[in-house]
């Protein structure tokens, strides 16, 4: 193995719209020397999930570079007029695009980053005393800082794991091979916004519907989005420093309190769902096509004589539930847990309450000199909230990455206006570190 011996200023692992983000704030600089990189061809999100009438649940304008730098040439109104759409789009009505629509763009502006590596694997990462080093398929590189934008990790149920794949799996695999559910029975588990489409689309399957659909969720009902605009202002700068400045028995409170601000279904889905079901079954006459099992949650799957069996407990008392199905799919969400590339420095990450503490630049505590620093995205809905996870703060969080690296504030990311304010002075947070 090669190694170079050029000295990068920040190297990236994994290219996600948080990482492009990220690169794309850097990419008219020539302050820093970058590298991205990913084991993937090109650009792709969530390709097993693309489906085909899925739709953002932020606005559009909420793009990589857009909120925070918005006369860079990289910005969603910028790939709007390159590919001749800019009017259309007005003329469509819409602020929410197809997330289809925001691949494009994603892949649009990687084309235009010299910086991303695509098709190149990393291996391993470890601090060598002076630098990190990150050995890759195509040899090994230095950088005196690293950010890891890998993603989460899907969340299957206890019960689901070590039965064929093809008969269990999780929503974000549905497309990555071909599927036929026409005439088969389906039990979706989960009912937030990635069980809503999968059973939108298994309704509206142009080769035919399922014979039967279970749609279990341990929520008391299919509960939409709260995305009222008082609600909204959970997705500003202000709140998720706010929030970082709080005690943690608060932070969970809020967390679980403010859960349908991020994990609930858009309402116009909702309703399109209800639209389809009511035609399916007294229009058409077809007989009820999903049955939707609420408060209940999926606690067993058995080998049965044809297909498998699923059991699901009420989770406020009743009876059991058991129906036999042909496929399981588990739309319930991801989980966060420590990106397999930080694994090689994990004894110097230092920790609080077994999680690795995230600083307000969201650089993780570590060991190691203060000069150099191992940023995480997307790991922090602990630390600042539920818009952690969500798009809407892509671009203010790679600002401040960005700004971290750089060592000055080259982008602004102080106090936007707000509605509602948040007391910032009045937040004490105690964190108790153990390394």
């Amino acid at each position: 193995m090669t190694t170079s011996g050029a000295v990068f200023d920040l190297a990236g692992v994994g290219i996600g719209p948080a990482n492009l983000s990220l690169a794309a704030l850097l990419a008219p600089s020539a302050e820093l020397s970058t590298v991205f990189f990913d084991r993937k061809k090109s650009f792709e999100w969530h390709p097993g999930l693309m489906l085909p009438d899925a739709r953002m649940q932020v606005h559009f304008l909420k793009d990589l570079v857009t909120p925070v730098d918005p006369t860079n040439p990289l910005s969603f109104p910028a790939f709007l007029v390159a590919t001749k759409r800019l009017y259309r789009l007005l003329v469509t009505g819409r602020d929410r695009i197809s997330r289809r629509e925001f691949e494009q763009y994603c892949r649009w502006a990687a084309d235009r980053i010299e910086s991303l590596r695509f098709g190149v694997a990393v291996e391993s990462l470890e601090w060598d005393g002076e630098t990190f080093l990150l050995r890759t398929g195509d040899g090994a590189i230095r950088a005196r800082n690293v950010v890891s934008g890998t993603g989460l990790v899907p969340r299957l149920p206890d019960c689901a794991a070590g039965h064929d794949p093809a008969v269990v799996f999780h929503a974000a695999h549905l497309l990555e091979v071909p599927r036929n559910f026409t005439g088969r029975r389906v039990a979706v588990v989960g009912g937030g916004q990635s069980g809503a489409e999968v059973v939108y689309h298994l309704l509206t399957s142009p080769a035919g519907p399922p014979e039967s659909i279970l749609w279990g969720t341990s929520r008391s009902n299919l509960l939409p989005l709260d995305d009222s605009p008082f609600v909204d202002e959970l997705f500003l700068p202000n709140f998720s420093r706010y929030f970082y400045g709080l005690a943690e028995p608060e932070r969970r409170r809020l967390i679980e309190e403010q859960r349908m601000a991020s994990d609930g279904v858009s309402s116009g889905l909702l309703e399109t769902i209800y639209r389809r079901l009511y035609d399916l079954e007294l229009v058409e006459d077809g007989g009820r096509p999903c049955r939707i099992l609420l408060g209940h949650q999926l606690t067993a799957i058995d080998e049965a004589a044809a297909g498998v069996s699923t059991t699901w407990r009420a989770t406020h008392g009743g009876a059991r539930v058991r129906e036999t199905v042909d496929a399981v799919v588990c739309a319930t969400g991801y989980r966060h847990a420590l990106p397999e590339l930080l694994h090689g420095v994990a004894e110097r990450l230092v920790l609080d309450q077994g999680r690795p503490v995230v600083r307000p630049d969201f650089s993780l505590g570590w060991t190691g000199p203060e000069r150099n620093r191992i940023y995480a995205q997307n790991a922090a809905r602990h630390e600042f909230g539920v818009a952690d996870p969500n798009l809407s703060l892509l671009a203010w969080r790679s600002a401040e990455i960005a700004n971290s690296v750089l060592g000055y504030e080259r982008f602004d990311t102080s106090a936007v206006s707000s509605a509602l304010e948040w007391d910032t002075l009045s937040a004490e947070r105690k964190v108790h570190i153990t390394s």
